[in-house]
């Protein structure tokens, strides 16, 4: 790790002035900033410790949503009595991911934010498009086992780790956003990471200054609500395949079908054309098919990570089924 300076911000503004700066990170729980800074991934001038700012409250919106502040822990939104009885989907995505010590340390903010666990992003002397642009991309013909089969581009081919984004994904949940001028903008979440594209080391689409107060959920529907994590061991691992699923069927047939899936892009993958599929229809393997056809249709393995493409079909295929049953 690389010395750097440290500063306490007292206020939002304080906030949006210090991270405006060109080496300056924000910092809350660390627990992803932390291990980057140790392997010189990161290599941030100064720190901006933000966690004196607000915004760790979890409070009732007016339209019977849920607004959970940036700052609230993990621990803290999987146990809240709100989350647990109307997004319960959310409370397990959240368990499902890293350790209890970790939860009790990691905010929401810094979980939407965290970066790719791929091995040539965390290794310096390996080429790294998202960490030295133009230097290539590793993994297209190296270690891909965990890596994209959805919307990786030929500069990057790494996926988005996290478990809460994915489940907030299939809940169309909204980033509130702020910036050092005063302005503040609302990003649903399934628009707020990026694809590789061109410009792999963009993770998301925070601009130089602004800091994310907040994530809204909105207010609960009915059906139900499922989080499925298919991985390499029972815990502390990152995922495969996930998907967050909010289903509903009425006189036998789907009404609601939101769904997220992790584990297979740059980002919680979300097809609107897969709940226009479901919804109307009854439950039929054929039909469980059309839906994974079309989350699939584009997938494009890199070796190592074929599996993942028949591992999504079951998963998908396993994932309505028990929403199926459950219903019953």
């Amino acid at each position: 790790m690389r010395p750097f300076q440290y500063q306490r911000a007292r206020t939002l503004d304080d906030a949006t002035r210090l991270v405006s700066q060109d080496s300056v990170m924000a910092i809350a729980g660390g627990t992803n900033l932390l291990d980057l800074m140790k392997l010189q991934v990161e290599t941030p001038g100064e720190l901006a410790d933000v966690n004196r700012i607000g915004f760790g409250e979890i409070e009732d919106t007016p339209d019977g949503g849920l607004r959970i502040g940036a700052l609230a822990t993990n621990t803290e939104t999987a146990v809240h009595p709100r989350v647990r009885r109307d997004y319960p989907l959310l409370a397990r995505a959240i368990l499902a991911g890293a350790t209890q010590q970790l939860r009790n340390k990691a905010t929401t903010g810094g979980n939407l934010c965290q970066r790719t666990r791929c091995f040539y992003l965390m290794n310096i002397d390996q080429p790294c498009n998202k960490r030295e642009p133009g230097s290539g991309c590793g993994a297209i013909d190296g270690v891909a086992k965990l890596h994209a089969v959805l919307g990786a581009s030929d500069q990057c081919i790494a996926t988005y780790p996290g478990d809460m984004a994915v489940a907030m994904s299939a809940l169309d949940a909204q980033v509130s956003i702020v910036s050092g001028d005063g302005g503040e903008r609302s990003v649903p979440v399934r628009e707020f990471h990026c694809l590789p594209g061109d410009t792999p080391w963009r993770d998301n689409v925070l601009e130089q200054g602004e800091i994310i107060t907040a994530v809204t959920l909105p207010a609960p529907v009915m059906g139900k609500q499922l989080y499925r994590k298919v991985r390499e061991r029972s815990s502390y691992a990152f995922a495969l395949v996930s998907i967050a699923a909010v289903v509903e069927l009425q006189h036998g047939k789907f009404t609601r079908a939101d769904l997220a899936f992790g584990g297979l892009a740059h980002k919680p993958w979300h097809d609107p054309r897969i709940a226009d599929a479901l919804i109307g229809q009854a439950p039929s393997d054929d039909l469980y098919d059309t839906a994974a056809d079309l989350l699939l249709e584009d997938a494009q393995d890199h070796g190592e990570n074929e599996f993942k493409i028949p591992l999504a079909r079951r998963t998908l295929h396993a994932v309505l089924k028990q929403a199926v049953e459950e219903a019953a």
